[in-house]
């Protein structure tokens, strides 16, 4: 099943501990088109300049991502240059130049708004909102947000939340959003509002997911070199809603198992500057790296001999 994604398609310059990049392909709608498109179609609707160099995007067609929905306007493309020091886990915002996404008014193709799958990334949630009016009944509508729109947009995203069947943001949202510092009175609050799954981030420690009552944590794979961790959350959007899309299960059982692809597919973009390291991975080193989070958490719980010594203690604790 196809997903439709609608975010930024942008040019990130990124210095990092370990080396820098210059004009690089980035955004929010990029990354989650390399990440998702090795699972399942992809259709991308955003908006570049006449400075993009969209030949770049060539290896991403060739996989699958269908880029009838990307806008080409007259003018400079959307732009950021940023800092990460030793804490890879916040960036420093160097510049921002939003050029052509500032008049992005989002156009989705006919032939895409049947979409199953459709994720909203990182956008103003006013723009959100215009895209669920130009699609047809998905099945699950994913979004993403940050803090600017939570602080500036606020009455936006509450309306947005309840329009949505799933809300990615990272713990630091969260707390700014619900105003609760702990994250499991965090979700059930945002889950209050609309929502039926929420997924908290939180960076190179992994992520949780929240389904009623329901709590699911995959840890961040342990990596020895970690180049640039940009779109590292858009990237584990699109393994969660790539691998949904491709199984077409919302079971809460494949629903664990696609935050654990999204955990790996996190994981691989970090490894080397923008989507590069996206771009070389094979499907072979997926499911490699899927079945080694397996073995990363796995274990035999003891329940019978747990059993056995808790009966033992309490009837020794018994007096004569």
């Amino acid at each position: 099943m196809s997903v439709l994604v609608v975010g930024s398609v942008a040019l990130d310059s990124v210095e990092t501990p370990f080396g820098k990049a210059d004009d690089v392909l980035g955004g929010s709608g990029t990354f989650f088109s390399a990440s998702a498109s090795h699972l399942t179609p992809v259709q991308l609707v955003g908006v570049v300049g006449a400075d993009y160099p969209v030949h770049k995007l060539e290896a991403l067609a060739a996989r699958g991502v269908d880029l009838a929905g990307l806008e080409r306007a007259d003018g400079e493309s959307f732009r950021w240059r940023g800092r990460y020091r030793h804490d890879l886990n916040s960036a420093e915002t160097l510049e921002t130049r939003l050029g052509v996404f500032s008049h992005f008014r989002p156009k989705i193709p006919a032939q895409f708004r049947r979409a199953p799958f459709v994720f909203l990334a990182n956008i103003d949630p006013r723009l959100q909102l215009e895209v669920l009016s130009q699609v047809e009944a998905p099945r699950l509508v994913a979004c993403d947000t940050m803090n600017f729109w939570i602080e500036s947009r606020r009455p936006d995203l509450l309306e947005l939340l309840k329009r949505v069947d799933l809300i990615t943001l990272n713990d630091g949202e969260a707390r700014q959003l619900t105003e609760h510092a702990n994250l499991v009175k965090a979700a059930r609050w945002i889950m209050e509002r609309g929502p039926r799954y929420v997924i908290i981030k939180k960076g190179e420690h992994g992520a949780f997911m929240f389904h009623g009552s329901n709590i699911f944590f995959a840890p961040a794979f342990p990596l020895e070199d970690v180049f640039d961790p940009t779109g590292a959350g858009d990237s584990f959007a699109g393994g969660f809603i790539g691998y949904l899309a491709r199984t077409g299960d919302l079971s809460d059982a494949n629903l664990r198992r696609a935050v654990v692809y999204g955990s790996a597919m996190g994981s691989f973009a970090v490894e080397k500057f923008s989507i590069q390291r996206l771009l070389e991975i094979q499907p072979s080193d997926i499911e490699r790296r899927v079945h080694d989070f397996h073995r990363l958490v796995a274990f035999e719980a003891d329940v019978a001999a747990n059993g056995e010594a808790a009966r033992a203690a309490a009837a020794a604790a018994v007096p004569a």
